[in-house]
């Protein structure tokens, strides 16, 4: 019997599979861990300040995306993207001294800071059907618009709001945690 001679291009064909399925599980480990490497410090957070867990990791992925390290246009910092004001309030309220806003690139200090704040704002419309709305809008476009936007229905009624929102950024991205929170809420990521 004639001994098979060896294609060089099955070798070739067979190494590429296993750099692909090696490719593809180093991806699915890298994301699991970006997902999940600050999950404690969000819980630890949502418990202190009474904010559900989903909702301030959903904050966290549409602010930053699990970047501790990012850095908004704006001078917003870390996973929240917290402004100096806010992160502020939240060291007085904590009596912090010597507190600057760089702190707050440290995860476990903003998702405080940051679920401080959040907690605030939901708690600033409890008149509404759906507070998180409302808290959702002032965190990313400020009281001076939410204020603007709770005009008849929409003072209470948080679809109406939504619908006299004049910013389309917003609106997406308060539907985009919403919808994030609930995933989370549900099932791990």
């Amino acid at each position: 019997m004639a001994q098979l001679k060896r294609n060089p291009i099955y070798g070739w064909f067979v190494g590429l599979i296993l750099l692909s399925i090696l490719d593809v599980a180093l991806y699915s480990l890298w994301r699991w861990r970006r997902l999940h490497r600050h999950d404690a410090v969000i819980v630890a957070a949502a418990t202190r300040y009474g904010v559900p867990p989903s909702l301030v990791k959903a904050v966290v992925w549409r602010e930053s995306r699990f970047d501790e390290d990012a850095v908004g246009s704006k001078g917003e910092l870390g996973l929240m993207q917290l402004m100096e004001t806010s992160a502020t309030e939240w060291a007085d309220s904590v009596h912090a001294s010597a507190f600057i806003h760089e702190h707050v690139l440290d995860p476990a200090t903003n998702t405080l800071a940051g679920t401080f704040y959040l907690s605030k704002l939901l708690r600033r419309y409890p008149q509404t059907d759906n507070p998180a709305v409302y808290a959702l809008a002032d965190y990313n476009a400020g009281r001076g618009n939410v204020l603007r936007w709770m005009k008849g229905a929409a003072a209470t009624n948080s679809q109406a709001f939504l619908q006299q929102m004049t910013f389309p950024s917003t609106r997406s991205y308060i539907l985009d945690i919403l919808a994030k929170a609930k995933k989370y809420a549900s099932t791990p990521e």
